[in-house]
């Protein structure tokens, strides 16, 4: 369930879902300057997604009382990273508003997750991510919620990256 600081009103809804005001709230999204090397800023995440619509890019918000607090991608071919399995959506640009940080709503989106992700790409096995290895917060979140390392680094843009996964 969610955890006892998080409003039972959170959820998470997809992009296209959204009305023009809350469209412009997840434009105004921002992540402390010292995560963006880690999650990229809003205005990345959302070129990714609308600069060339289609079926392998899907967007999502994490709604708190019907505003945006969080903002998620998911990747399936043909954007899918090469490092992916292709029975998987990766997870990419999970990003919570600093002023909405420590609330939960990081485990929020990892908790309904799986089932958004599911309905998004049916056909999916799991989901999978590529995060920092010096991240050492990230992967302790990911793997509270079950996603597993699979011991395997490789050279990522900022330096080492770890894979990790969460089957269905």
């Amino acid at each position: 369930m969610w955890e006892k600081d998080t409003p039972v009103t959170a959820r998470l809804v997809p992009y296209e879902s959204l009305n023009a005001r809350q469209r412009q709230q997840v434009e105004a999204i921002e992540v402390h300057k010292e995560q963006i090397r880690f999650s990229g800023d809003i205005h990345g995440a959302l070129h990714t997604l609308l600069s060339k619509p289609g079926p392998g890019v899907k967007g999502f918000a994490l709604l708190v009382e019907d505003a945006p607090v969080a903002f998620l991608l998911l990747k399936r071919p043909p954007v899918l990273p090469a490092w992916a399995d292709e029975h998987s959506a990766t997870l990419h640009a999970l990003q919570v508003d600093q002023r909405a940080q420590g609330k939960g709503y990081g485990k929020a989106c990892l908790q309904a997750l799986p089932e958004v992700a599911r309905q998004a790409f049916p056909e999916i096995k799991g989901l999978e991510l590529s995060v920092d290895a010096d991240n050492e917060a990230a992967i302790a979140l990911y793997a509270k919620f079950g996603w597993v390392d699979s011991g395997e680094a490789y050279k990522g843009r900022i330096g080492y990256e770890r894979r990790m996964g969460l089957v269905f």
